[in-house]
């Protein structure tokens, strides 16, 4: 039996370019034809490659949840004070999410779209949110043994505060017009943590 011939695109690359469309446009608007462009691919090469659209969406919020939450795990839990590395990361997403023109989470935009109804989706954006509370969690409970933050202090519960707040940032800085609302909330999520 004769292979069929080989793949003339990237797979990581056309997938990176469909998640850019999903983030962007989110699942209803972007249109078949737009993804296809994007991607530099033709229909039989996506249904033969990555099945529908459906299965196209579910496979692009799966690799944004791969470097996302990557990109996380290696600032939080870097050499160094772990209280520090988790201001650090905040500020940063408040300065990454107070750019024009930013797309906010990817996560966090689907959440807004999709609801429980749809249980492959809730179940991969509940699986997303509960590793980022995780790597807050554990984050915490790093800065709580150095006695950076208060013993009184709950790991677990602060760090359901801050994938809430992080999430608002992310959803909120979509529409913007200054950074000043964004500031204001990583600022007092900060000043709470340095008195805790």
């Amino acid at each position: 039996m004769t292979r069929g011939p080989q793949k003339q695109f990237d797979t990581e690359v056309a997938l990176t370019k469909a998640m850019e469309v999903f983030w962007a446009q989110g699942y209803e608007a972007a249109s078949l034809s737009e993804l296809m462009k994007n991607m530099g691919i033709g229909k039989k090469s996506l249904y033969d490659t990555f099945g529908n659209k459906k299965s196209l969406f579910i496979k692009a919020l799966e690799h944004y949840a791969l470097t996302n939450v990557s990109q996380i795990r290696d600032r939080l839990l870097s050499e160094g004070s772990a209280l520090e590395n988790l201001k650090q990361l905040l500020l940063e997403w408040q300065q990454k999410h107070s750019q024009p023109g930013s797309c906010g989470c990817m996560f966090g935009t689907n959440i807004a779209d999709f609801t429980t109804e749809d249980e492959e989706v809730a179940q991969l954006l509940r699986y997303y949110l509960q590793q980022l509370e995780d790597l807050f969690c554990t984050a915490l409970t790093k800065a709580k043994d150095a006695g950076e933050i208060s013993s009184s202090i709950e790991p677990r519960d602060l760090a359901r505060f801050l994938v809430c707040t992080t999430q608002g940032v992310a959803l909120v800085g979509r529409v913007m017009e200054d950074d000043l609302t964004l500031k204001g909330a990583i600022s007092t999520a900060l000043r709470f943590l340095e008195k805790s």
